[in-house]
């Protein structure tokens, strides 16, 4: 059990280090533009293409933001 204990504490620490990285993505597009040489691609972009795609699928959409909200929760 102290195995799986730490693998879901690994992986809920990788997920805090992915939205942080996220979020220095849109505060650096925010600053310097989507065309910025460090930054991958369009971020704050890609991230409104999700949202309007899962606020186009009405009440599944809706499901998908509170299972994705419940993920990222803290305790």
């Amino acid at each position: 059990m102290h195995i799986l204990d730490t693998i879901v504490g690994l992986a809920k620490k990788l997920t805090e280090v992915g939205i942080a990285l996220i979020a220095l993505a849109i505060v650096a597009q925010v600053l310097f533009g989507s065309d910025a040489a460090f930054i991958p691609g369009d971020v704050v972009g890609n991230i409104l293409k999700i949202f309007s795609s899962l606020g186009g699928q009405g009440l599944v959409g809706l499901a998908a933001v509170w299972v994705i909200y419940s993920i990222f929760k803290k305790d």
